[in-house]
């Protein structure tokens, strides 16, 4: 099955980003998402960004780059605040061995996130409250576009299993302040840089055990 329209825009912008192309089924999931993505947001207002074009490259690309860069082993994974999706449920499609919760408190957004794992076929599972509610850790917690991020990412780490990962989509001005509120509990690998950004990047921190 080969891809057109918005999926060979998609692969084309994957490989100009040194990523590898999607095959065509997953491919034709993402033009599925897109799609739904652009006729829910003229309703509800799920992003400024209206341009499809630009849905792609900034939202699309980024969080399939996310998902090429988390660590291989992790098998749950939260998407803390997840608005539309973003960056878990591109996530749940190219890492289908990842078992996604999506936790967002908007009702309608919410609404929206069941709508998509619902059409997609995808294992996640949305969590209609604020991520802080969640009664259990996972091997990775994500967080991207939050408000108040720092305060974000310290309910954040108390989320993330021993060992587990917290990855922050965030600027290079945030980074510090962002990794002081996760704590000293956390290694940081070296940071990703977003494509068609000069200033965005994703951090990826291990929780690690500093007892003696």
């Amino acid at each position: 099955m080969a891809t057109t329209g918005v999926a060979s825009r998609l692969n084309a912008l994957l490989e100009k980003a040194g990523l590898q192309p999607l095959d065509a089924g997953t491919a034709a999931k993402f033009e599925i998402y897109i799609s739904l993505f652009v006729r829910w947001n003229a309703r509800l207002n799920l992003s400024a960004i209206r341009d499809e074009g630009q849905i792609l490259s900034r939202h699309i690309v980024e969080s399939i780059v996310v998902a090429s860069a988390l660590p291989a082993e992790i098998t749950s994974l939260l998407d803390f605040g997840s608005g539309a999706g973003l960056p878990g449920i591109p996530i749940a499609l190219c890492r289908p061995e990842v078992d996604v919760t999506l936790a967002e408190s908007q009702s309608k957004k919410a609404a929206f996130l069941r709508e998509a794992v619902r059409v997609l076929a995808i294992s996640a599972q949305v969590h209609a409250d604020r991520a802080e509610a969640l009664g259990s850790v996972f091997d990775c917690v994500v967080l991207r576009a939050v408000e108040k991020m720092p305060k974000a990412v310290a309910a954040a780490v108390k989320l993330v299993a021993q060992g587990g990962w917290l990855a922050v989509m965030t600027t290079e001005k945030g980074l510090a302040g962002l990794k002081t509120a996760a704590g000293a509990e956390f290694r940081w690998r070296e940071t990703v840089p977003l494509p068609e950004s000069h200033n965005r990047l994703l951090a990826i921190g291990q929780r690690v055990n500093l007892k003696v």
